[in-house]
């Protein structure tokens, strides 16, 4: 009875939710991993469909869930910025960084391309007109997938495996991109436990390996490999001429991730001549609210540049 209680509430929240925002939405499992299910949930257009998808990943902090997924303004924005726009939307969940770093993170978000891509014609979009969005750690995951190189496993078993997880268009707000040196300075966040306890993201950099000896994953604590890890997960060291084009926004008053995390990036965008938009929002904190109105140019950038 008490399960039957809590699931009966769970389902009305939901579709009070879903009659808020003017929005329906499927929840999809992409992918599995550790006896566990990877979701996420599809946004079909409002407005006549332009064939085009928008991959949202979800991950402030590196934490991801349906619920994040599902509050009132994340369910307004993908109405009001994409479905009204023909857009169909994927918000992707991801395993949150308790148990999962970012480096596992970043494979998830490639399965869910993959995954979208595979099942396009089921989906109703064209396979080479995905985009990719986030804010904060989502916009890292984001820039991850846009600057990762296109090799694919022509021999894997899953046929999901064997198809892309290219992009061919980003936007993202005041994204991380560099965690050997965080403010300019050559601060190295990575190594910086205190830090990543201030910030709450202590498992995101909880690196480890598998051990097939004591079928264990075991920490990574020695300086030089994480070190390592860091600068691979770190997608200002991943720019390439073949990149997407690139459109970022950052506040000048960002006390969470510094400004200089944009601006790197950029730099590395313009000098291998990769097509890119960078606003600077003057007084803007680590919020998505302080970025409007110029948030609503991402549409208009899916829509110029996933053609």
């Amino acid at each position: 009875m008490r399960n039957f209680f809590l699931s009966s509430l769970l389902f009305f929240c939901l579709a009070g939710l879903q009659a808020q925002s003017n929005s329906s939405f499927e929840e999809i499992i992409y992918g599995r991993k550790d006896g566990v299910a990877l979701t996420m949930l599809q946004f079909k257009p409002s407005a006549k469909s332009n064939g085009k998808a928008i991959v949202w990943v979800i991950a402030g902090a590196w934490n991801s869930s349906y619920f994040q997924a599902t509050t009132p303004n994340a369910l307004s924005d993908v109405k009001t910025l994409y479905t009204d726009n023909g857009f169909t939307v994927f918000e992707v969940i991801v395993g949150s960084q308790q148990r999962f770093a970012i480096p596992e993170q970043v494979q998830d978000v490639k399965r869910a391309v993959r995954y979208i891509r595979y099942n396009a014609t089921r989906f109703g979009i064209d396979p080479d007109h995905i985009g990719i969005t986030g804010y904060s750690a989502g916009g890292h995951l984001s820039l991850c997938i846009a600057t990762a190189d296109d090799k694919t496993d022509k021999t894997a078993q899953d046929p999901v495996d064997r198809v892309s997880s290219r992009v061919q268009a980003v936007a993202v707000l005041f994204p991380p991109t560099n965690f050997l040196n965080w403010d300019g300075n050559g601060f190295n966040v990575a190594n910086t436990l205190q830090l990543q306890r201030q910030f709450k993201v202590t498992g995101a950099f909880d690196f480890r390996r598998w051990t097939d000896s004591t079928r264990t994953y075991d920490p990574i604590t020695d300086t030089a490999s994480r070190n390592k890890i860091a600068k691979e997960i770190s997608p200002v060291n991943a720019v390439s001429p073949d990149d997407p084009p690139v459109f970022i926004m950052h506040g000048d008053a960002d006390n969470v991730v510094p400004l200089y995390q944009s601006e790197s990036i950029i730099a590395r965008f313009k000098q291998a001549g990769v097509t890119n938009n960078f606003i600077i929002k003057k007084g803007a904190h680590h919020a998505p609210e302080d970025m409007l109105p110029e948030l609503k140019q991402f549409p208009e950038w899916f829509t110029r540049y996933l053609k």
